[in-house]
């Protein structure tokens, strides 16, 4: 689907996959602080540019709920956790075509991280619609 370029920049929502501690057991200290180091600045830098709005590592404990009324609960991490989410970056771009270069100058990607980039949408399918940070239905 082809947009209209806009003055406005698009947000996305970059997913960390594959970020586990198991991917970075066989660096050294040193190059693990190495890593560290420029994934920071790769995020600072970003940050420095309005680009990326927020961004935070998510807890490798997990739960799942589902079912009617939320009556199947399941505590994680699960078999699958290669392929959990680790962490998230709120990033504001032209379009899928510069937020997936941004996303290719990662340093994690060279030791098998995978990012997923997501475009958010005010509306979804179903109705829901966006909200601002921090507002209460009531306040919108």
């Amino acid at each position: 689907m082809e947009k209209t370029p806009t003055s406005q920049p698009t947000p996305y929502l970059l997913l960390f996959r594959n970020s586990g501690p198991e991917n970075y057991q066989h660096l050294s200290p040193d190059q693990r602080q190495q890593l560290m180091t420029r994934w920071n600045a790769w995020y600072d830098s970003l940050a420095a540019e309005g680009k990326a709005t927020e961004g935070q590592p998510l807890e490798l404990e997990t739960r799942r709920v589902s079912g009617p009324s939320g009556t199947r609960v399941v505590d994680g991490p699960f078999a699958e956790a290669k392929e959990a989410i680790g962490g998230y970056v709120k990033l504001h771009a032209r379009d899928l075509d510069e937020a997936t270069e941004i996303v290719r100058r990662h340093p994690g990607l060279a030791y098998g991280l995978e990012i997923e980039i997501r475009e958010l949408t005010a509306n979804c399918h179903l109705g829901v619609t966006a909200r601002p940070a921090g507002k209460t239905l009531a306040a919108v």
